[in-house]
Formats: structure tokens, sequence, C-alpha cells
């Protein structure tokens, strides 16, 4: 059973984790692989779970207690997970960004379904690489112009940038993503940026646990670049379709879009929005400015400065100064009563596509990778 079946055989109407088995017998195995995995992560206290009967499936159901979800994420709120877990926001301790993956998963309004604890021990593992990665990436912000370490990339007009051949697909985006491996940042957007820290999140775990398919992908990556709406669809699941995910709940390593409300600055290339990583601890990515992370009233503040940084470049493009919107988000900051008003708009669910009324930037969407490992893998690259 992959991923995506899991998913399609998940409990209706409950949240938290489950592992979808084919019988009890699996079922009862991957209870006591979740305990134990609980218990390393020192979360079995607080957790609870039961095996459930599903459709046709013997399903393992988790969740954080009662008294813990209230405590611990009131209103589905994460993004203080990391203080009642005791450990820092940006602590780049393993154990602990596990343990606060692991803690929202369990605390999610809706069903994370996977078919073993291998699936569920690899995404976690996957998330905890793309936290980390999206710390210590530091980029220069190019809506169109781009460049990679020729030692490693070249570009092809038709199929983008390509893996140069014998090149490790890690060291690769490593390379291009964090300045101490070259000693320069490279040019990105934010849309194409989350892309390859997600890849190298992906690529760090199939190089260990799937080298058959990290050899695939590699050779994939010297011979078309899968980017935007390919990448979506090859790469990554989008939970909250159906039902938004509550606004201030959000797990380490899902990927977020905060969309720009405002109808004319909207137009100028590149800030129709931002992409971001969640890096937990309540912090979110800030590759063009690595030491200073959003939190989730910054990120809001930000987006809403752009309509009042706009202006026009000698060849006619609507353009945005970042650095009077900083300068605005500053002065804002100072202004409690304005502040307030800014983020009760801006933390509302964004409007439908083309639409500008009264919806925020909060998307009612999250974005995070496919299984790679074992029966749970579903990544399918597409035919060359």
């Amino acid at each position: 059973m992959q991923c995506g079946e899991a998913r399609s055989l998940a409990l209706a109407g409950v949240g938290g984790i489950q592992i979808v088995g084919e019988s009890g017998h699996q079922a009862a195995v991957a209870l006591q692989s979740l305990k134990a995995l609980a218990q390393r992560l020192q979360l079995a206290s607080v957790m609870r779970c039961e095996i459930r009967e599903g459709r046709g499936a013997a399903v393992v159901h988790a969740t954080l207690d009662d008294a813990t979800l209230a405590a611990w994420t009131p209103g589905h709120d994460t993004l203080s997970l990391h203080a009642h877990l005791g450990h820092d926001a940006a602590s780049a301790d393993e154990d602990a960004v596990e343990r606060e993956i692991l803690a929202a998963l369990l605390a999610c309004p809706q069903a994370v379904a996977f078919p073993d604890i291998e699936a569920l021990a690899s995404s976690v593992r996957v998330r905890r690489h793309i936290a980390l990665d999206a710390r210590r990436t530091a980029l220069a912000f190019k809506t169109q112009a781009a460049e990679r370490p020729a030692e490693f990339w070249h570009y092809d007009e038709e199929h983008g940038f390509l893996l140069q051949p014998g090149a490790d697909l890690v060291q690769a985006l490593i390379a291009a993503t964090q300045p101490e491996a070259t000693g320069r940042l490279y040019d990105f957007s934010c849309y194409r940026a989350t892309e390859y820290v997600i890849l190298l999140g992906l690529a760090r775990e199939l190089r260990e646990r799937n080298p058959v398919l990290y050899a695939t992908l590699a050779h994939h990556c010297g011979r078309d670049a899968i980017r935007s709406g390919a990448f979506h669809d090859v790469f990554l699941v989008e939970q909250g379709v159906d039902q938004p995910m509550p606004v201030r709940y959000y797990v380490p390593g899902d990927r977020v879009w905060f969309r720009n409300p405002d109808e004319k600055s909207s137009d100028a290339l590149g800030f129709e929005g931002s992409w971001v990583i969640y890096m937990g601890g309540g912090l979110f990515s800030n590759f063009w400015r690595r030491d200073d992370p959003f939190t989730l009233e910054a990120k809001c503040l930000e987006v809403h400065h752009w309509r009042h940084a706009t202006f026009v470049d000698s060849e006619g493009s609507l353009c945005i100064d970042e650095t009077v919107a900083l300068a605005h988000c500053a002065r804002t900051l100072g202004n409690p009563e304005a502040h307030a008003a800014i983020l009760e708009r801006m933390l509302r669910l964004r409007d439908p596509r083309g639409v500008y009324a009264e919806g925020g930037c909060i998307d009612a969407t999250r974005e995070y990778p496919r299984g790679v490992v074992g029966q749970g893998c579903e990544l399918r690259l597409p035919a060359l």
C-alpha cells in the first residue's frame, strides 16, 4: 500500500496520525512501532493511540491527549509548540526538530495517513531535512535572471538548469542554496527557492534510504528540470483542499503560500505573493535575509506593506522597493493600533484566485513531500 492509498482509506472526520494496515496484525505491529517512535522523541506520555476499524482496513489512530492538545495547540495553533516541548525556536538539535514535527502531526485537525511506520518515520526525517536546510539557505532575489554554480549545473534553454554529468545531487543543491559551500549567493525567485530546498530534503532521504530512486532522480535532474506546476504534482501533497487548514496550524517542513491581497501591487513581477518554508519554532524562511526569519505576524506585515512600496522602473514595469516596505513595517510596529488593524485583515484566509475583496494573505492549504521509501513510496518521475 502506498501513501496515496493510505490517505484515501483514512478514517473520516478525525485528525492526527493514521497508520492504515491491511490486517489487524499489521496494525498491532504498527501500534507498537509508533509507541517506540513516540518514546524515542519523548512524546509517549502525551500520546493517545488505538486501533480502529476502517474501510476494509485496520487503522492505528494517534493524537495528543485532550489536555495536551488544549495546552500546547490552543485553537490548532502550533506556532508556540517548541516552547512547550522545551527547545529554542532555532534549535538545530535533530531530535528536537523531529519531536516538534511528530507533535504537530499528532495535533493535526485533519488526518495525516501512512501505510506503515517506515513511511511515517521517513516523512518526519524529510521534513526535518527541509526545515534545517531552509534555515541554512541564503539567496539573491531575482524574479527572472538566475545563475547556478557551474561546477554542478548548466543551463538549457528548453529544460532549465540541469545537473552536470557525474555531479552528486545533494552536493549540487547545497552549493546552489547554501553560501558556505561556494562563498557566494545565487539568484532565485522565492518559488524556485522552495523547490530546491524541498528537493534537497527528499534527495538526502533518498541517498540514505533509497539509493536506486536517488540515482534515477539525479539522472532525471541531468536531463529535464521538474519545475513549477510539474514540481507540485510530482513531489508534493496538498493538504486542506477540501477543508481549509487552521490559520495558525503549521508543521516544520511545510511549504506555505502568503498571497498579496492588494490588486495593484500584486501586478509587480515576483510580488503576487510569497512562498516560504515553515522551519518550526514559529519561524518562516527568509531566504533573502537568512538571519531575520519571519514570524507569522511579521510575514503578514511585510506582504501588507508591499502596496506602499511600488514604483515604475525605467522600462515601465511595476516594481516593489523592499527597503521602503521594511521602513513601513518598522513604523507600523511602533503603532500598536495600526499593527492590530493590519493583522486583523491579513490573518484571514485569502480570497479565491482573481478576487481581491475582503480576504487576507493566508492560504487554505499546506504542501509537504510525497512518500519516498518502502511500500509507502509514491514518487513517480515523469517520462523523459
